[in-house]
């Protein structure tokens, strides 16, 4: 563990020191966190289409004789809940629109928040990650997480990075900037004295 913390420690010395990459360092960290996520998703995918999809199914979690969760193997031409089903480029487009929107936010307000960066960061890499199988599995999703004892449509890792993003970014709009929290508190402690 202290290997990768000093190979750590270099890695953001060699960085910090670079004239054409100071600063960009954060924003470089929050690109390799979309590129792993998205990796991490299309692995996983790759699971599902060689072990996942010959069984079709594998039970996870059962109380009694109840399933409650379990890992399917589906292939989804729509969004979710089958929305916009057999609509690969009009997907392919708002995905892309989306995703290169959040990009041009992160690049713009990576320095203010490492909060909204990382949010930010789930958000896109989702939208890769199933992009890249719009794009390249004839416009169909790999799917594979399946909560049965409330019906729920079937997801992924990339599903999971959007939503949990898309909640953490409500809760960021919530809650504002930090450098704006601060000055609301003094704006707030100069009208109160």
């Amino acid at each position: 563990m202290q290997h990768i913390r000093h190979f750590a420690h270099v890695v953001q010395q060699f960085f910090l020191t670079t004239n054409c990459l100071r600063g960009y360092f954060l924003l470089i960290l929050y690109f390799i966190l979309i590129a792993g996520l998205a990796a991490i998703d299309q692995l996983i995918k790759l699971w599902a289409v060689q072990v996942l999809q010959p069984v079709h199914d594998i039970p996870l979690i059962r109380f009694g004789d109840t399933d409650i969760l379990r890992l399917r193997y589906l292939l989804n031409d729509g969004a979710a809940f089958g929305g916009l089903s057999q609509k690969r480029w009009l997907l392919v487009g708002i995905t892309a629109v989306l995703s290169a929107v959040c990009l041009i936010a992160l690049m713009k307000y990576y320095r203010r928040s490492k909060f909204f960066s990382v949010t930010i960061s789930m958000i896109v890499a989702g939208g890769v990650g199933n992009l890249i199988d719009r794009l390249f599995r004839g416009g169909l999703v790999v799917d594979y997480v399946d909560v049965i004892c409330i019906h729920f449509p079937v997801f992924n890792f990339a599903d999971c990075c959007i939503v949990i993003g898309c909640f953490l970014l409500f809760i960021f709009c919530w809650r504002g900037f930090p450098d704006e929290r601060k000055g609301k508190l003094k704006k707030q402690v100069k009208d109160n004295a």
